[in-house]
């Protein structure tokens, strides 16, 4: 019988990756020693490229390596971990008896393999195992005050977080959450505020707590965005309490910065944010292009917001009414059903604008027949509906009660108004706006203010050495 290879490419696979973490703890040692927080962002995002090929033996074998044998944290580590199976256990004894454990670690590798196993748990979809190593590992975080440790502590809050959300546990944590945010505070720790604020106002979010979230937001100190992930994910949860709280244009500036700063590889995040965008550009009168709903891998997920933008813009409210029924169980899972019943509205007077341009003259009773109105008195409701649009700006017409009709004036020339003004105002906005963003993201090499003073410095005493020889040669010549 011919040996099948399959053993010998697990052995190498597992090596390969026991040797990969061996090097992320070398990293993040010469970056606890030398205080460079970037060393360890770093080691983090090594291991974020690794987390798929990890096994309960390869990180077995780790803590073996990062942590001392019978100690409490190796232990209680060890004990989360699922049991190995047999054929794991004889093809990575190899790589666990090479390795030589360290006397004593460093609090970044305790917590860095607090963070190991706790990503790995939730991989393997261990949610319990993964809810206990959390909290055990934000009670240790609770005792360690060191500033390398703060990039690897924002990381643990992600998924503490994460693991009691896939319980249904999510209210639990928030008071605890609200003292590790006072906790970052007093410690000047600003990537650990932002990611906690963020979780917070998930947190607060997840229960349609919009007025505790919105109260926490404001109240929050404010400061430079330190991780564009956070910035984006504030960004989201901004422009969420924003269209809650009918703001509507800020919320859209929100939500399309978010999808905008957001990376090409956060597909999930960016069809949410343009699902959001969607709904609130929907309310504020304006069209979506077609564009939108065509971005790459996006065209199945938006698909039920294309037909609810089509039957918007026809202004069609029996085909508004179809399109939410049909979809309704997309729109709770989104949680846009509440805003897509706000839409209906919009709707009318959009059917009502369309009316207006195309007819000079109408009675009442066509209006409520072309709006398919289903209330027992239509006319009643067309001519209230007319009137609140009238007085609202939306169409520019009058009402002739007597004979129940509804007079459209001439459409007159849009460039005598302010709107192109107010455009290209925007516009010009928007470019400045990502102008200083763009200044503010720029990377300068560390102690180069000193350099550029000593610079000066040297350049001083040099000015004033050759004044002091001048002064002397003019001196020498006074003497002659």
């Amino acid at each position: 019988m011919k040996e099948t290879p399959a053993p010998v490419a697990a052995s190498s696979n597992s090596a390969t990756s026991a040797a990969h973490l061996k090097e992320i703890a070398s990293l993040i040692e010469t970056g606890a020693y030398a205080r460079e927080v970037r060393r360890i962002a770093r080691a983090i995002r090594l291991t974020m490229a690794l987390r798929r090929k990890l096994k309960t033996s390869v990180v077995s074998a780790f803590l073996n390596f990062a942590l001392t044998p019978g100690s409490e944290p190796h232990a209680r580590l060890s004990s989360y971990l699922p049991k190995e199976d047999d054929h794991e256990m004889e093809v990575d004894t190899a790589t666990s008896v090479v390795q030589a454990p360290v006397k004593h670690s460093l609090p970044e590798l305790e917590i860095f393999s607090y963070l190991l196993v706790l990503i790995f748990l939730i991989d393997q979809k261990k949610y319990s195992e993964a809810k206990a190593c959390s909290s055990a590992s934000i009670a240790r975080l609770k005792n360690i005050n060191r500033r390398t440790v703060d990039v690897l502590a924002s990381r643990l809050y992600f998924y503490y977080s994460l693991s009691y959300e896939h319980t249904g546990d999510l209210a639990e944590i928030r008071g605890n959450l609200l003292a590790l945010h006072q906790i970052a505070t007093l410690r000047h720790d600003e990537l650990g505020q932002e990611t906690l604020l963020n979780l917070l106002l998930r947190n607060y979010l997840h229960y349609n707590l919009y007025d505790q979230a919105e109260k926490l937001r404001s109240k929050a100190p404010r400061f430079e965005a330190h991780s564009n992930q956070q910035f984006c994910r504030y960004l989201f949860y901004l422009g969420k309490i924003r269209t809650i709280q009918l703001e509507y244009t800020d919320a859209k500036e929100s939500l399309l910065q978010a999808a905008r700063k957001a990376p090409i590889a956060a597909l999930g995040f960016r069809i949410q944010c343009t699902k959001w965008a969607v709904i609130v550009r929907l309310l504020l009168g304006e069209i979506p292009e077609r564009t939108v709903f065509m971005q790459k891998g996006m065209e199945t997920a938006l698909r039920p917001y294309f037909e609810l933008t089509n039957a918007v813009r026809i202004g069609d409210l029996e085909l508004f009414k179809s399109v939410a029924e049909k979809f309704s169980a997309t729109f709770s899972v989104d949680r846009t059903h509440n805003l897509i019943v706000r839409l209906r509205h919009n709707v009318i007077r959009t059917g009502l604008r369309n009316i207006s341009i195309s007819y000079s003259r109408i009675s009442l009773a066509d209006v409520a027949k072309k709006l398919r109105l289903d209330s027992p008195n239509p006319v009643a409701d067309a001519e209230s509906i007319v009137s609140k649009a009238i007085r609202d700006g939306a169409i520019d017409a009058t009402i002739d009660h007597a004979k129940g009709w509804m007079v459209s004036k001439e459409t007159g020339d849009i460039y005598s108004t302010n709107e192109p003004q107010m455009a290209f105002n925007s516009r010009i906005a928007f470019c400045l706006n990502m102008h200083n963003e763009a200044v503010r993201a720029l990377r300068f090499p560390p102690n180069s203010h000193k350099e550029k003073e000593i610079a000066e410095k040297r350049r001083e005493r040099q000015q004033q050495e050759q004044e002091l020889a001048k002064h002397i040669a003019e001196e020498d010549d006074d003497e002659f």
